[in-house]
């Protein structure tokens, strides 16, 4: 097993990231701004506090715990929750400062969180993909700063790859909508409603494209990828995300009511189909993901009488924006 330095480690995914790996049997350092109570780990793991921002401190943790591999998901993690600016310079000088420093320390596996938004789905001003459904092929069109700084992480990959070399291994992620285990049991999610609203009411779910991943997955995934980074073509970016969409409906017919135009192009999204493929960790990495809401929601979601139009607020229209929000 390795020893993992993950930055972020406090974090909502972070939590379940280090939790995840740790149990798993890997060595983990959690580096965040503040530590999280003793008895949320496991008692392996470690926690370093810091400000990666800061000068020179990315690069004093990472050779003062001398890890195997790095996990970059240190991040201001919600579009619009600061100034523009501001999301966008903290965002890429900790995933530059962050990757720089691991590879100067030598950390032989290195990889960043990115999002699915660099894709540029909600943009006030129209969006539609090539096709569906939407994978690492789908031309990225950010239109904010947060999903332009994820599109920078990704790239900041690429480019200590293409001068590395083989030397190190990098690689980039794309974790769908968060949902940690509190939140199949109620907890509020990011954008504050719980998961049972969210299928209740697809408008809710609509301006993700009703992508969601539990954070448990995501950790599982990071072990697979680790295990196989030197296997695999250096610096690829994936999407990380559930085999079924967060929607009661077949996509199909639920997408063109929120994204105009869009009937065509979804047309294939039958069933339980998500709008977002993870076809290439699957077959590059032989990864699979193993929680769906159908499973990890108790009672089922179909024991919950459906909302009608006065208590959900009805079906938000073709080309509406009514939330911004990061999956």
């Amino acid at each position: 097993m390795s020893r993992i330095f993950v930055t972020g480690g406090s974090g909502r995914l972070g939590r379940s990231v280090v939790a995840g790996l740790a149990r798993v049997g890997h060595e983990v350092v959690s580096v965040d701004r503040a530590a999280i109570p003793e008895g949320d780990f496991p008692q392996s793991v470690v926690q370093e506090s810091g400000d990666l921002l800061a000068a020179g401190e990315a690069e004093r943790l990472i050779r003062k715990t001398r890890p195997d591999a790095v996990i970059h998901l240190a991040a201001i993690a919600v579009p619009f929750s600061a100034p523009e600016d501001v999301i966008f310079s903290t965002n890429t000088r900790l995933a530059y400062n962050v990757i720089s420093a691991a590879t100067a320390a030598g950390v032989p596996k290195i990889v960043t969180a990115s999002s699915p938004t660099v894709l540029g789905y909600g943009s006030p001003a129209g969006w539609l993909p090539p096709s569906f459904p939407l994978d690492e092929q789908t031309p990225p069109k950010p239109w904010n700063a947060y999903a332009l700084s994820k599109l920078v992480a990704e790239q900041t990959v690429q480019m200590f790859a293409a001068a590395q070399g083989d030397r190190i291994r990098y690689a980039a992620f794309r974790p769908c909508y968060v949902i940690s285990p509190e939140e199949w049991h109620g907890a509020p999610t990011q954008q504050g409603h719980t998961v049972r609203e969210r299928l209740a009411d697809p408008a809710l779910s609509a301006p993700a494209l009703f992508n969601y991943v539990d954070a448990r997955d995501v950790a599982d995934f990071l072990d697979v990828l680790l295990d196989k980074m030197e296997s695999i073509p250096n610096g690829e970016t994936f999407f990380v995300g559930a085999a079924d969409a967060l929607a009661a409906q077949p996509l199909a017919e639920l997408l063109p009511d929120f994204l105009p135009v869009s009937a065509e192009l979804a047309a294939g999204l039958t069933g339980t189909s998500p709008a977002f493929s993870i076809g290439k960790a699957r077959k590059l990495l032989g990864w699979q993901p193993k929680r769906t809401w159908r499973s990890e929601l108790t009672p089922p979601f179909n024991a919950i009488p459906s909302p009608n139009d006065e208590t959900s607020g009805g079906l938000v229209p073709a080309g509406a924006h009514p939330t911004k929000e990061t999956p």
